[in-house]
């Protein structure tokens, strides 16, 4: 109960309600502001793109976040993939990973 006591608090001293929020974000995406993206949803974006070949995508993608956490973001999804497939097929994330580079088995 008093959470609602102070959530209605908040919007009358603010005056913002959900109905503005919502109506603001719409003018955001008329006028082309653009959102931001997650780092994760960044390095996604950029990873399939360079497997299909499409370099203006991958392009895209990269100027979405910091090079820094672009990076980041891609190490996280291969070391993810790796853990995947490696359940997957039931062997070692590293021999996983060498047969992906095509390195011989360790």
């Amino acid at each position: 109960m008093l959470g609602r006591v102070r959530t209605s608090w908040q919007t009358w001293r603010t005056g913002n309600t959900r109905h503005e929020e919502k109506a603001s974000q719409a003018v955001r995406e008329r006028s082309g502001e653009r959102r931001r993206h997650n780092l994760f949803e960044a390095a996604a974006v950029y990873v399939a793109a360079r497997a299909e070949g499409d370099q203006q995508r991958a392009d895209e993608a990269s100027g979405w976040v910091d090079p820094g956490a672009l990076a980041f973001g891609v190490d996280e999804l291969a070391q993810r993939a790796i853990v995947a497939l490696a359940r997957e097929r039931d062997v070692t994330p590293r021999d996983v990973a060498r047969s992906l580079l095509g390195l011989p088995a360790a």
